[in-house]
């Protein structure tokens, strides 16, 4: 498959950033030096600000050091889905000695990450969320209750998370089977349960913040 994602720098830093970003998300890139002509197929391509002057192409995306990678890249994957924006984001969570946690935006998994405390979820969600316009954009977040300490994540999430984020608790029964348990594929198998749990509708839980601002 050619690749349909270009990133077009000569800087070593943010190459080096935009490239674990789309590997990390499997997206094929194509690598090119500011100023070659950029193939037919390329649907967007990823520079820095300084060379961007450089480019010859409809969509650019601009890179710089106060960026997340995965805004960027976020951003590359929304525009080869056509879209301007989502309409819902639902993130999967399940909850255990490794949090698997899936991005379902629009139905389609667009991310998939271990992480390994609820501090760490936290940040992910958080990272996932701050350049959605949540006035137009449903987000929820789906947790799975298999294990206890899915209790502990909610209320953190409860805490921290905008008002607008709906939360739900999903029964995790079904959502781990025909996975290996052999611990190679452990990590495979809290991605395919989060998924599955981001797929499923849930108990909608009380948001803590929302109930303060209507009393």
């Amino acid at each position: 498959m050619k690749a349909k994602v270009a990133v077009a720098t000569v800087s070593g830093k943010a190459y080096f950033l935009i490239v674990n970003g789309l590997r990390e998300r499997n997206m094929a890139f194509l690598s090119l030096i500011p100023g070659d002509s950029v193939p037919t197929e390329v649907k967007v391509v990823i520079t820095t600000e300084k060379e961007k002057h450089l480019i010859n192409h409809e969509r650019i995306l601009v890179y710089d050091s106060e960026t997340e990678p995965d805004t960027i890249v976020n951003e590359a994957v929304k525009i080869l889905q056509g879209k301007e924006s989502y309409e819902k984001i639902v993130i999967g969570i399940d909850p255990g000695e490794v949090f698997g946690l899936a991005v379902l935006a629009d139905g389609r998994v667009n991310e998939t990450i271990n992480c390994f405390s609820v501090q760490e979820v936290l940040n992910k969600i958080k990272n996932i969320i701050k350049d959605i316009d949540v006035s137009s954009t449903v987000v929820s977040v789906r947790i799975g209750n298999g294990v206890p300490a899915y209790k502990d994540l909610l209320e953190t999430l409860d805490a921290a998370l905008p008002p607008e984020v709906v939360l739900e608790i999903v029964s995790e029964a079904g959502t781990n089977r025909h996975i290996n348990e052999n611990k190679h594929r452990r990590g495979l198998r809290d991605i395919v349960s989060a998924i599955r749990i981001a797929g499923r509708v849930g108990y909608v839980y009380p948001r803590r913040k929302t109930d303060e601002s209507n009393g």
